[in-house]
């Protein structure tokens, strides 16, 4: 990312009339001509001309933009854009040439937890590629800054998303695989349990998978993940294991036939998907509950030593 430059209240008389700036707390809003605004050198959030930009640009049209963006200032000119993409996209499509935005000196770091928190808050849907890269990118701000007190990253970040550790790191895995699958993911055509285990592959196995993926127009199921990460383990997995694991039609009979037997211990109608994301949560809370409570004994046996 680009690095900030100088101290914010020391821009010029000029300069502060010509964009309508107000000082307030040490911060600055100002409406800014888009041309001055750019994206985030990494930006883990799309930016998409959908039903939802529609909307969006039909009350810029009527409203304005009601919220301000969010940037710092570039070394090389202009504004990055850390909060407002997609209001930016609204007034480039509704023909608005300027925005209102809130001026903030932010280092690297600062600035990367402000574009994650910022986002995460006012979006409603992500993709499991988006929230995956904005949970890695704000552990990685967090540690670089340095958490105060008896509290990891992992631990802040869990208290702003109210997702579980175990959540977070399972997510995290995503970023892990090539795009080919991770596109898969957030198409729906590769689940997020397999695609957790599958990356776990080095990118060169991963892209074999998903090259058998649409060969044989198939999703590997979590028991096939799974064992194509023992293989790796192992090292004995080659492309051919792959292609083998993933054309196996028995396979794809058997798995149904399990989701049978356990689709008594669930409500009627529900999917396959449905009874192992269930199970899946089943699972991982259990393994939180054991971990606090590991964690408890630990810390009692520890004021009495």
């Amino acid at each position: 990312m680009p690095k900030t430059i100088g101290n914010l209240a020391l821009s010029g008389y000029e300069d502060i009339f010509k964009s309508s700036v107000i000082n307030t707390n040490g911060e600055r809003i100002a409406e800014l001509p888009l041309t001055e605004l750019y994206p985030p050198e990494f930006h883990p959030f799309y930016v998409n001309d959908d039903e939802a930009m529609d909307r969006l640009v039909k009350s810029v049209k009527q409203y304005g933009v009601r919220e301000p963006g969010i940037v710092r200032p570039r070394i090389d000119g202009g504004y990055e854009l850390l909060c407002g993409n997609r209001r930016k996209r609204a007034c480039e499509i509704a023909g608005i040439s300027v925005m209102p935005v809130i001026i903030r000196d932010l280092d690297d770091q600062s600035a990367a937890i402000t574009m994650i928190d910022s986002n995460l808050e006012q979006r409603e849907k992500l993709l499991y590629s988006e929230k995956a890269w904005a949970y890695r990118i704000k552990l990685e701000a967090l540690n670089h800054k340095g958490i105060k007190g008896d509290m990891l990253s992992v631990d802040v970040l869990a208290e702003h998303t109210g997702e579980s550790k175990t959540q977070i790191f399972r997510l995290v895995r995503l970023t892990e695989l090539v795009i080919a699958l991770l596109d898969k993911v957030d198409a729906k055509k590769l689940a997020f349990n397999p695609a957790v285990e599958l990356s776990y592959l080095s990118q060169t196995e991963q892209a074999a998978v998903a090259s058998a993926m649409d060969k044989y127009e198939v999703k590997p199921s979590l028991s096939q993940a799974v064992r194509l990460k023992k293989l790796k383990q192992a090292k004995e997995l080659t492309a051919e294991i792959i292609d083998s694991i993933l054309s196996d039609k028995e396979h794809q009979k058997s798995e149904q036939t399990v989701c049978m037997n356990f689709q008594k211990f669930f409500p009627p109608g529900y999917s396959q998907k449905q009874m192992e994301d269930v199970i899946i949560k089943l699972l991982t809370d259990l393994g939180d509950f054991q971990f606090k409570r590991f964690s408890e004994r630990k810390n009692g046996l520890s004021e009495h030593l």
